[in-house]
């Protein structure tokens, strides 16, 4: 497992993107969590590395975890060659940690065949394509940003990452869905 502690951004996405292209799995922590839930979370699911932002990274002051910062200076970024892993559907692709209200939080592990049978056992109902515009709402640490983010990268589509305060203001909102031209829209009733 590899820590994510990242706004929701494009940087998100690409740090996804990269955790599975190098045969881990994606560990993601909203950093709107308290200090110890963070550190909690990481030191459960035993991961050594985590991928967040500078302005973050003090979040982190205690662990042993190594932090990949992904705005290091280009010149410290180390060039690496393409891994070479094979991955296989049972494999682990994310582990998303419970709320805790029951007691402790626990980490489900989600492999990466389950992801695809999520959309594959939906696909007829709805016909995603190319054209569709999809949004980012949720936190990466909730199972409702998986449905947002494959589904605009299994069919081919446009994600829109929504900015936090923007998810806050339902106005804000509003105004960029319609800027957008979102087509496909997942809301929690509350």
């Amino acid at each position: 497992p590899v820590g994510l502690l990242l706004e929701r951004s494009t940087d998100l996405i690409v740090a996804m993107l990269g955790i599975l292209k190098a045969g881990g799995a994606y560990l993601p922590i909203d950093p709107i969590y308290p200090d110890e839930r963070i550190k909690f979370i990481l030191t459960d699911a035993e991961a050594t590395v985590v991928v967040t932002h500078s302005n973050l990274s003090p979040r982190l002051v205690g662990l042993t975890t190594e932090q990949l910062l992904v705005d290091a200076p280009a010149d410290e970024i180390v060039d690496a060659p393409q891994p070479s892993c094979l991955v296989t559907p049972t494999d682990a692709a994310y582990i998303i940690y419970t709320s805790g209200s029951t007691g402790t939080p626990k980490g489900c592990v989600i492999p990466h065949q389950q992801v695809v049978r999520l959309f594959d056992a939906t696909a007829a109902w709805f016909e995603f394509g190319t054209d569709d515009v999809w949004t980012l709402f949720h936190s990466p640490a909730f199972d409702f940003s998986v449905w947002e983010i494959w589904g605009a990268l299994l069919y081919g589509g446009r994600l829109v990452v929504v900015p936090h305060a923007t998810s806050r203001n339902p106005e804000a909102f509003l105004d960029l869905l319609r800027a957008e031209k979102v087509t496909v829209l997942n809301q929690t009733p509350s």
